[in-house]
């Protein structure tokens, strides 16, 4: 079983509405083991490198200007499967197709304004992960009831 580490934001409308608390028990409860956490300030350009992919489109300077306005909760968390399990859990990134019980279904009316990011892949995660966090701010620990939350291989 490969244990892979995902970047999660609970973006600025998020940390306004007051979600901070609500997205980390959801992540919790559901068995992932957070690694990294931190209340922060996005500038320029570090939105920038982060939505890099989207910098020729329209959209791109409304994304930037909604991302800096407001301080982020930035996190890493862990688990098998972790990146798949969280895009699972905010649901689809328009809330109007996110079906209740997932964050966006449960929180968000707005395309722009919907509440959380989650990486997208392993291989994004990673580059994410270390945009957001040097390696000396993730911890590696153990958590004692990790064995009730995965089966051990065996």
């Amino acid at each position: 079983m490969t244990v892979e580490r995902t970047l999660v934001l609970v973006k600025p409308d998020g940390v306004q509405r007051g979600l901070v608390g609500e997205v980390i028990r959801r992540l919790e409860f559901r068995g992932l083991k957070p690694v990294a956490l931190k209340l922060m300030q996005i500038d320029e350009g570090l939105a920038g490198r982060h939505y890099a992919e989207h910098r020729e489109k329209p959209f791109f300077p409304g994304l930037v200007g909604f991302v800096t306005s407001s301080p982020v909760v930035a996190m890493v968390w862990e688990a098998p499967n972790a990146v798949a399990m969280v895009r699972a859990m905010m649901g689809p990134t328009n809330p109007a197709s996110a079906p209740p019980g997932t964050i966006r279904g449960d929180f968000a009316v707005d395309l722009g304004m919907n509440v959380i990011h989650g990486s997208d892949s392993p291989e994004r995660a990673a580059e994410e992960v270390a945009l957001f966090f040097e390696p000396s701010e993730l911890v590696d620990w153990e958590r004692t009831q990790s064995r009730w939350v995965v089966e051990a291989a065996g």
